[in-house]
């Protein structure tokens, strides 16, 4: 189902306020890897907001997801204050893991090795 215009309008700000967040509280650069906020859906009644998170060179994926999901409250109060004046309520945030970038480098090797037998059987 496409997403309507208040939908994304809302997505793009909720997407912008949380990055903001992330990087006052530390969660955009842990360990030396990068966390960042690739997109964010939200359900047509705007209660529900599916926050797809990108994370670069970080070892343990799902544990970095529970250090955040501890804290949501923190969190959740300070997206509240930031759009307070634009929502009625703060839409329910689950995360989840956006591994676009694992299949992209996935890709870029597959393609490389085939490039690299191709050139092999060229030689012979």
């Amino acid at each position: 189902m496409q997403e309507s215009k208040r939908q994304k309008q809302i997505g793009q700000l909720l997407q912008k306020e949380l990055s903001d967040i992330f990087q006052r509280h530390g969660f955009n650069v842990i360990d030396g890897g990068m966390i960042s906020i690739s997109a964010v859906r939200l359900t047509p009644d705007l209660l529900e907001a599916r926050v797809y998170l990108s994370m670069f060179q970080i070892k343990d994926n799902h544990e970095m997801i529970n250090r955040i999901k501890e804290q949501m409250g923190i969190l959740k109060r300070d997206l509240g204050n930031r759009v307070g004046k634009q929502l009625r309520r703060v839409p329910e945030i689950t995360l989840f893991l956006d591994d676009t970038l694992d299949y992209v480098f996935k890709m870029e090797e597959l393609f490389k090795k085939i490039n690299d037998d191709d050139a092999g059987k060229e030689n012979k």
